[in-house]
Parts: C-alpha cells; sequence; structure tokens
C-alpha cells in the first residue's frame, strides 16, 4: 500500500480553493472599511458647508442691503423734515409777518429768497390762507393761482412728497423747470410702454402756516425741493450708505430716485456712455416694478440694473394719500461679492480636500498594517498549496494578535510537515514491507523500482558535476605522465599539451561553475569579497553557448578596481539573468556591452563598484518600464516575468540596487549596483 502522492493532494487543495475563493480580497474590504468615511461622509459635510455657506452668504448680502435702504430711508425722512421744519422757521419769521399785517408784498420776494437759501430749499412761495399763490422770490404774481393741497395735514409743516404735472409745477418754481422733461431710454427687462418723454415733477413738499401776533392767519408759507435730477441730493445719500472702504474693491453702490419706474435721479451709470453719463432715463425691471409699485412690497434680492447685476433693495414712494408715486433704491455690484463668495467656498472645499486626503493618507497607512500581514499569510497559504511545504510567514513587525496569528499559523504548518513527513516515512516503511513480504505484487513491485529510478535521476543530475570531476583528473593524471615520460621529446607537442590543460582546466571551472549555479541554496547564506570582473567571466561562460548562437559579440570595459561583499552565488545568478535577458533580446545578433566602474557618493567617499549590462535589442517601452520590477511583468511569450523581480530582491538584501536607465537608444541598459561593505547580512532562504 502506498501513501497518497503529495503534489497531486496539493494541486486538487488549490483547484478546490481556487474554485471557493471570495471575489472581493480581504485588501478591498479593508480599504472600502477605512475609504468609504472619508470618501463619502467627508465630501458630504463638505457639501453641507457649501450648501450651508452659500445660502448664508445670500442672507448676508440681503441683510446688508436691507440695513443699506434703511439708512437711506432714514436720511430721506430726515431731508423731508428738514423741508418741513425749515419751511415752517420760515412762515415764523417776524419781518414776514409785519409785512403781512402791513397788507403789503413789497420785500416779500427777497425775503423769501433769502429764507429760501439759509434753509436748504429749492423753491419758497408765499399763498393766500385760500391757497392762491401770492408770491415767490421772483415777485408778485398778478394772477392768482389756487396751489392744491400736497400735505396730509395743513396746520402742521411736515412735508410729504408729492407728483406734479408741468403745469402745476411751472408756477411753484418756474426756474427749475428745465429739470422737469426726462426722456425714457430703452432698458432691458423694463415693462413694455408707450410713453417717451417723463416729465412730471417729484417734489418733496411743504406748507406751514403764517399767523399775526393775534394768532390770525394771514398766509401759508409753501417750500420744497424738486428731485428731478436732483444729483447733489441723490450722490449724498450714496456717500452716507456706501462711505469709503465699505465695500470691497471691485465693487460700487448706487442709489436711484424713481418716479413710478423712471430714474429720475441716479449714479448708475449708462454702460454704452463713454463720458459715464448717468442712466437717468431708464426704467425698473418689470419683476421689481410689480412687486414694489403694484404690490407695495419691498424689494431685497439681486436685480439687473440697467447693464449689471446688483444686490438691490427697493422701496415704495407714498404721497400723502398713500398712494405709491416712485421708488427709494439703494444696491451694489454683485460680482466682486460672488468672487469673494466662490473664493472662501473654494477655501473651504480646498480644506476638506486636504484633510480628506491627509486621512486618507493616514488610514492608508493604518490599513497596510492589516492587510500587508493578511496578504502575507494568504500567499505563505497559497505556496502551500501549491506544494511549497516550507513556505512560511516570518517574523511580523506587529506585535498585535496579526503577529501572534502568523506565529501560530507557522507553528500549525511547522506541525502539520511533520506529520506529513512523518506518514510518508511510515507510508515508505510499509511499502517496503510489503513489497519484501509479498512476492506475488509483481507489476507494483516493478512500478516502484520505476519510480525509485526516477527520483534517482533527480540525484544522479544534481552529482553528475562531481563525478564528472573523476575522469577530468584521470585525463590530467595521464597527461602529467605523459609529459614526465616524453620529457624533451614532448617539445614538438608543446603548444598541443598546453591547449590540453587549458581545455581541462576549462572543463573543471565549467564543472564547479554548474554545480554552483545548480546548487545555489549550497553556497547562500554567506558573504565574501567578489571581483567583478571575475564574477563576469564565469557567468560569460556559462551562457557562452547563448551568446553565441544568438551571434552577440561582447565588449568589455572593467575599470572597477574594488572588490564588493556579497554572495558569490547569488551575483552570478542575477548576472546569468541579465545576460540572458540581452541574449534573448537580440536573437539575430547584436553587441552586447559590459562594463564595471568605482562607485562613490556625492562627497566623494567610496561605496562600491556598478556593473553595466547594455544591449542593442529593440529596447523598453515607457508603460514596460514603470512595471519593470514588478511580479510577473514580461515582454516574452514563454517568460514569467519573475527574473528581474528577483534579482533586484536578492541585490537589495546587501543593500545595493539593480536599475533599468532611461534614455538609453537604442537597447537598454541596467546597472548594478553593490557596496563594498554591505548594509546587512543576508538571512537563510526560506
Amino acid at each position: 500500500m502506498r501513501a497518497p502522492d503529495p503534489s497531486a493532494a496539493a494541486a486538487a487543495t488549490a483547484a478546490a480553493t481556487a474554485t471557493t475563493r471570495p471575489a472581493v480580497s480581504i485588501r478591498s474590504k479593508l480599504l472600502a472599511l477605512s475609504l468609504l468615511p472619508l470618501c463619502g461622509v467627508l465630501p458630504l459635510l463638505g457639501l453641507i458647508l457649501v450648501y450651508w455657506g452659500d445660502a448664508a452668504f445670500d442672507r448676508l448680502l440681503v441683510t446688508k442691503v436691507r440695513s443699506d435702504l434703511a439708512v437711506a430711508n432714514g436720511y430721506f425722512e430726515r431731508v423731508q423734515a428738514e423741508v418741513g421744519s425749515g419751511t415752517q422757521a420760515a412762515a415764523d419769521a417776524h419781518k414776514l409777518v409785519r409785512l403781512l399785517e402791513a397788507q403789503t408784498l413789497d420785500g416779500v420776494p427777497a425775503l423769501l429768497g433769502e429764507a429760501r437759501r439759509r434753509h436748504g430749499l429749492e423753491f419758497l412761495n408765499l399763498l393766500a390762507p385760500d391757497g392762491t399763490l401770492l408770491a415767490s422770490e421772483l415777485g408778485a404774481v398778478e394772477s392768482g393761482h389756487r396751489m392744491p393741497i400736497l400735505v396730509a395735514d395743513t396746520s402742521g409743516s411736515q412735508a410729504s412728497v408729492a407728483v406734479l404735472e408741468p403745469e402745476q409745477f411751472r408756477p411753484i418754481a418756474p426756474a427749475l423747470m428745465d429739470r422737469l422733461a426726462v426722456p425714457l431710454l430703452p432698458t432691458l427687462n423694463a415693462a413694455p410702454t408707450e410713453r417717451q418723454v417723463e416729465q412730471r415733477a417729484m417734489v418733496m413738499i411743504a406748507r406751514a402756516p403764517v399767523h399775526d401776533a393775534a394768532g390770525r392767519l394771514r398766509g401759508h408759507l409753501q417750500g420744497g425741493v424738486l428731485l428731478n435730477r436732483n444729483l447733489g441730493f441723490i450722490d449724498h445719500i450714496n456717500e452716507i450708505v456706501y462711505p469709503e472702504g465699505s465695500l470691497p474693491p471691485l465693487s460700487k453702490g448706487t442709489a436711484t430716485l424713481f418716479l413710478d419706474d423712471v430714474r429720475i435721479s441716479t449714479n448708475v451709470r449708462l454702460f454704452e456712455s463713454s463720458r459715464g453719463e448717468r442712466a437717468i432715463g431708464t426704467r425698473v425691471s418689470q419683476q421689481v416694478r410689480e412687486q414694489v409699485l403694484g404690490q407695495g412690497g419691498t424689494w431685497l434680492a439681486r436685480a439687473f440694473v440697467v447693464n449689471d447685476w446688483y444686490v438691490s433693495a427697493y422701496q415704495p414712494l407714498l404721497d400723502k394719500d398713500g398712494r405709491r408715486i416712485g421708488m427709494l433704491y439703494v444696491g451694489f455690484l454683485e460680482q466682486p461679492f460672488l468672487w469673494a463668495k466662490y473664493g472662501v467656498l473654494a477655501g473651504v472645499a480646498f480644506v476638506f480636500l486636504a484633510v480628506m486626503l491627509v486621512a486618507a493618507w493616514a488610514s492608508l497607512r493604518w490599513a497596510r498594517g492589516i492587510f500587508k500581514p493578511v496578504e502575507r499569510m494568504a500567499r505563505t497559504m497559497q505556496k502551500v498549496e501549491a506544494g511549497d511545504s516550507a513556505a512560511r510567514v516570518g517574523v511580523l513587525t506587529s506585535h498585535d494578535e496579526l503577529g501572534a496569528l502568523a506565529a501560530h499559523l507557522d507553528h500549525l504548518l511547522d506541525t502539520v510537515d511533520d506529520k506529513t513527513r512523518a506518514l510518508q516515512r511510515w507510508g515508505e516503511e510499509l511499502d517496503r514491507k510489503v513489497a519484501e513480504r509479498t512476492q506475488d505484487l509483481q507489476t507494483a513491485q516493478h512500478q516502484l523500482v520505476k519510480s525509485e529510478k526516477m527520483a534517482a535521476v533527480g540525484q544522479l543530475t544534481a552529482s553528475i558535476a562531481h563525478e564528472i570531476n573523476n575522469p577530468i583528473g584521470v585525463i590530467q593524471g595521464n597527461l602529467d605522465l605523459m609529459r614526465e615520460l616524453l620529457g624533451p621529446a614532448a617539445a614538438p607537442a608543446q603548444s598541443e599539451i598546453r591547449l590540453m590543460d587549458q581545455q581541462i582546466e576549462r572543463m573543471r571551472l565549467i564543472v564547479t561553475q554548474l554545480l554552483q549555479y545548480a546548487r545555489p541554496t549550497e553556497y547562500a547564506g554567506y558573504v565574501e569579497q567578489v571581483d567583478t570582473a571575475d564574477a563576469l567571466d564565469s557567468s560569460l561562460l556559462l551562457v557562452d553557448h547563448q551568446l553565441q548562437r544568438s551571434k552577440v559579440q561582447v565588449l568589455r570595459d572593467d575599470k572597477a578596481s574594488r572588490e564588493v561583499g556579497i554572495n558569490r552565488q547569488e551575483l552570478q545568478q542575477v548576472l546569468i539573468n541579465l545576460l540572458l535577458n540581452a541574449a534573448q533580446a537580440m536573437p539575430d545578433g547584436g553587441q552586447l556591452t559590459l562594463s564595471t566602474q568605482d562607485w562613490d557618493d556625492a562627497d566623494g567617499q567610496a561605496v562600491g563598484v556598478r556593473i553595466t549590462v547594455c544591449d542593442t535589442g529593440p529596447g523598453l517601452s515607457p508603460s514596460m518600464h514603470e512595471r519593470l520590477f514588478q511580479p510577473f511583468a514580461t515582454t516574452k511569450s514563454d517568460g514569467t516575468g519573475l527574473g528581474l523581480w528577483i534579482s533586484r530582491s536578492l541585490v537589495e538584501r546587501y543593500g545595493g540596487d539593480l536599475r533599468a536607465e532611461t534614455g538609453i537608444s537604442p537597447g537598454a541598459c541596467f546597472s548594478l549596483w553593490l557596496r563594498s561593505d554591505p548594509i546587512q547580512t543576508p538571512q537563510a532562504a526560506d
């Protein structure tokens, strides 16, 4: 009875494992677990913050423009109150009362002109008790014109805002008639209209009674200010609401008085005007007009003003009867605030992105400490399943539960390996006893002998190099004996005898190198000082047949004067791999350049030796350069893609490096950097 074949069992186990292996690796799960909160929650919080910040910024702009409107309205009401108080002060003048008691208008025009200028009014008129116009500062009015009551209470001096037709305004202030007519200009988004000119007058007007000493009513003073084209008034409002430095550098504040929906006084400039003319005569948008004049509400939002978007505030202006006759507007250019908002939001987004990237990097670092040991254990199990019973996880840097688990796994594999070997020994012992005691199982015995012969072939192959040394020794001994027996008679054949000595020495060297290359693990695990030129010579000797078959010309340039500290067999393995790769890259012939030179650091201190292997083959593509030293990266259909990866790993064990030079044309060039004093002594192979 024979024990089951371990390789077949391992293959069956690997096949079963491959069919049941999960589609998602633990690396993917751990990465998803660590990155999901960062890539999901942080962007969501960032979007919420950006959305909230955008809304809060817009609310802040609305709050600012609301306060600006309150300041403008306060100033408007203060001027309105000053118009009333100025008119009342002029009505209380004793000189005016004495003139009226004397029933004479002489001196009244001059008195009215002086009072108008002193109280900052634009017109001041004397009315009879019944409201008939008696005199202005231009003189007495011969044909009396009865003035309408334009204030809410004729007993006081409270001013009101009123709209007068041209024929009503002309008797009051004929000198201001040139400011009335405002041609309407085409305005984007304004309500359709057939009007061409706005000729009405919007005035801030007050009426104050004039009483004599006995308290009898002698008449009224009517004073006020024309708001049409009153640029000083609107500029003063703008200076109060938007003083210098209250807005961003590129923004600007504006203020406007509307008669109905027409701008009659504004500091908004026309876009088409190269002289910076004011946009008097342009109209408000239909949407704002409907909300403010139509519904009596206040507009607090962005609006298109003449030629650009402004954060705007509009409120209706009412006459004494509460009718909406116009609007008061303040606002500031929106674009600079949008730039500031986008800058802040971009800064917030950048901070969130930076935090997310740093957190992701930290999470990946921490996650790597978990999935790297797990993947290492998984690869160990795959090697064991594939038949590599010597594969082990090894010592992990982490001393947590994963480190303990890896140690337990190695202990378990050691136990299983010991048990498996014991079972194999018991099976072999059982087979041997069965073969000795059972003479009838000739067929089974023949098969057993055949299997043992096949196993002996492997041992014979491993020992053939040692056995060849015996006939080589016999040949060398007979040759020495022949030279001794012939003596001087051997002189004519001395060159042939010397050639035979060289070829015998070459055969011995080839056998020795074959033995070292075929069984490198017997020579690994120790460091010695190696001459790089000698290592190249021995490596070329082993690949000479491949180079000759490919018609490759070898050029040498040995300039190195130092030896390197490395395991000779492992260095030879790396060099042979590079030489074979170069030969396979030039199947139709080419030139192989091998050079050595001393390697010094930036301070000129001796470090080691640099070996360069260059060929004239097709070279390496940029994509192959990026993954050249990764496992399974190859350009050959029959290659494994492990040679360069293993070679670099061997060199790095001794503190060296293996690099592929870039910018080489034609062909590929590899440089091997070896230290004279290795940084660390390599551990024995697992």
